[in-house]
């Protein structure tokens, strides 16, 4: 096995750096180091973890466009999308740097005289994390950000795909102040990474954010030590949209959660369901405004989409795509690829697929690429039923302006984050996660800093009354 690898543009077959995979020796003693490192970092106090997490946000946006400027070209993201996810990614280090001085106990009334009833929370331990390449900043900071709040110590494991970003964000983690041995990443196989972090007895927890396939896997291998798990994992996100909607702005926000990093995301649009009365209107304007997105390298100038990561990605988007024609649907706009094998770069231009149906592989996959399949309902109930056909829950959009439907809707989709007439739904103080094979637990919020604490409940006996 190479203990080394490459980092490429996958826009331009470009070699950014070649990286060297860490050993399993070099991982366990990192592992020990981390461990070690709790029971000091632990015992610091929270205004002096707050005031570190707020000097480290400050870096990393001093440091914006460069940042931004990697992140694009180790993920082919379009440079604007990138330097937006820097200030996502701090936006969850800041939250968190308020959040870590409201980590609150209790006092219980007690049931008996002569007694007091405590509860307390603590950090729960050595929290290991395995990151995805498609949001190398934020999803690295949403796990680290809670973590360090809390008291815990932090270990990352990046994509190989995309290790740049995290790699940077680290090193100026420690230039805030965090010591060395408290914010820690390690590079190498998902596979060998993740078996080393389950298996530990020395992690406390693993937060995985990737496919469920993965996902459950590490959930096993994580029940021998019985460690706290947090999972956000795939999505299938339908977008329906009602006879009533605002077309228009139905259009705009389809767009924004379909489109954005090419369609590479967990909680972008999969399935748009439209109802019948209003599936040409909506769909002929969609192409229209479509039409005008620019493909290219992400660090050009407009570029709206840009590369998808690598030809696993290309392949699986391009036999969606001929399995959804073949079988009747309707290629609108797109359908076609600029690719480069020896490069290995591949652009999937944006495209939108009408007349989809049930049997097409597109309707139950997710496709994690610019491609809008279009199907129509007549019901809400019937919206509902494809909608919730899946076993995944992550995301869910729809569009009305009538407060019944979007009621209606709202509580009979099965799924973690709902968008009413929002197509961009995330935000570091919001809860993230899905139900069903979506994942467990949730990131965000007040809620997100809770899978790194434990309760530890004190009864004291023998007051003087």
């Amino acid at each position: 096995m190479a203990n080394t690898f490459e980092v490429k543009n996958p826009a331009t077959g470009e070699v950014l750096q070649t990286i060297t995979r860490h050993s399993e020796t070099e991982i366990n003693d990192k592992l020990q180091a981390g461990y070690d490192a709790f029971h000091t970092w632990k015992k610091t106090n929270a205004h002096y973890r707050a005031k570190l997490l707020t000097k480290w946000s400050a870096l990393i946006q001093d440091n914006k466009q460069s940042i931004a400027e990697v992140m694009t070209k180790e993920n082919g993201k379009p440079l604007t999308e990138s330097l937006g996810e820097v200030d996502y990614a701090t936006s969850y280090i800041d939250w968190y740097a308020e959040e870590a001085k409201r980590i609150y106990g209790r006092t219980i009334p007690t049931h008996a005289d002569g007694k007091r009833l405590l509860v307390t929370r603590h950090p729960i331990g050595l929290v290991a994390a395995i990151t995805p390449w498609n949001f190398p900043a934020a999803m690295m900071t949403r796990k680290a950000a809670p973590a360090l709040a809390a008291g815990c110590t932090f270990i990352a494991k990046p994509a190989e795909d995309t290790p740049l970003t995290t790699i940077r964000l680290i090193e100026l983690a420690h230039e805030a102040g965090f010591p060395t041995d408290v914010v820690q990443h390690v590079n190498g196989r998902g596979s060998v990474v993740g078996k080393l972090f389950t298996s530990s007895s020395l992690v406390r927890k693993v937060t995985f954010t990737g496919s469920t396939p993965v996902g459950k896997q590490l959930i096993q291998q994580s029940a021998n030590t019985v460690k706290n798990v947090t999972m956000e994992l795939g999505g299938h996100a339908p977008l329906i949209i009602a006879e009533d909607a605002d077309i228009d702005l139905a259009v705009e926000q389809t767009i924004a959660s379909k489109f954005r990093n090419a369609g590479q995301t967990c909680i972008c649009a999969n399935r748009i369901l439209v109802h019948s009365s209003i599936r040409d209107i909506f769909a002929d304007k969609l192409t229209e405004k479509v039409k005008e997105l620019k493909v290219g390298n992400g660090l050009e100038d407009n570029v709206q989409i840009g590369p998808v990561i690598n030809k696993d990605g290309y392949t699986k988007i391009a036999n969606q795509v001929d399995d959804a024609i073949n079988k009747g649907a309707t290629l609108l706009t797109g359908g076609t690829y600029d690719i480069d094998n020896e490069k290995e770069t591949y652009f999937v231009h944006p495209t939108i697929l009408n007349n989809v149906s049930d049997d097409m592989d597109i309707m139950h996959y997710e496709t994690f690429g610019p491609v809008a399949p279009i199907t129509t309902f007549t019901s809400l109930d019937e919206a509902i039923q494809v909608a919730n056909d899946t076993p995944f829950g992550l995301a869910a959009y729809f569009f009305t302006n009538n407060y019944k439907i979007g009621t209606y809707l709202s509580e009979n989709l099965d799924y973690g984050i709902i968008g009413w007439n929002d197509g961009a739904t995330s935000a570091a103080h919001a809860p993230f996660g899905g139900m069903k094979e979506s994942g467990l637990g949730r990131e965000g919020g007040s809620e997100g800093i809770e899978p790194y604490l434990e309760t530890k409940y004190i009864s004291i006996g023998n007051f003087l009354e």
